[in-house]
């Protein structure tokens, strides 16, 4: 359940961005949900070993380079996903900052917290 719950708040997140970032286009919510599952596979599987590689320059920027990682990678998606456009890097890495602060805070209205 709380899978589905995150996909649908990543697809809702990746709808919100495309709505305020001007520059990111998403066609419907079936394509939003397409780009939600490709961003959660992108944030498992690829960016882990993109950060180990850049882990140097990370940290020379203070963690900076973290915004460059997320912003070629959601950019690199766009041109997999048909129906997602992004038009420039700068718009993103504005995009990819919009949808983790959407994100978050749909995880935290709504998905409880377990006590452990």
């Amino acid at each position: 359940m709380k899978f589905i719950l995150r996909w649908l708040i990543g697809a809702f997140a990746f709808l919100g961005a495309a709505y305020i970032v001007p520059g990111i286009e998403i066609e419907s919510f079936y394509i939003a949900l397409i780009v939600a599952f490709v961003w959660g596979v992108i944030s498992s599987f690829i960016k882990p070993i993109v950060h180990i590689f850049a882990l140097p320059i990370t940290i020379l920027t203070l963690g900076l380079f973290s915004f460059v990682i997320n912003g070629l990678l959601f950019w690199l998606m766009s041109t997999f996903v048909k129906g997602f456009v992004v038009e420039g890097f700068w718009v993103a890495v504005l995009g990819a900052v919009v949808v983790s602060i959407l994100g978050w805070i749909g995880r935290a209205i709504f998905i409880p917290k377990d006590d452990k």
